[in-house]
């Protein structure tokens, strides 16, 4: 094995890893009610978004913020 082979390798594991992670990761039930604003979130945000606790105005505000 070379070194490209050996990082595609490293690559690989890790992908796996936090596929692993995600998928074993409990799923909340979505609110009805956005936590920051107290709006009512649209049922199709809720079953898009699986544990969606914001709306989707309040999200992109967290999202900048976080940037």
């Amino acid at each position: 094995m070379d070194t490209m082979d050996l990082a595609q390798q490293q690559v690989a594991e890790n992908l796996a890893h936090h596929l692993a992670v995600a998928i074993s990761r409990p799923q909340r039930s979505s609110a009805f009610f956005c936590e920051d604003c107290e709006g009512v979130i649209p049922e199709a945000r809720r079953r898009a978004v699986m544990g969606v606790v914001t709306c989707v105005s309040c999200q992109a505000t967290r999202e900048a913020y976080a940037r």
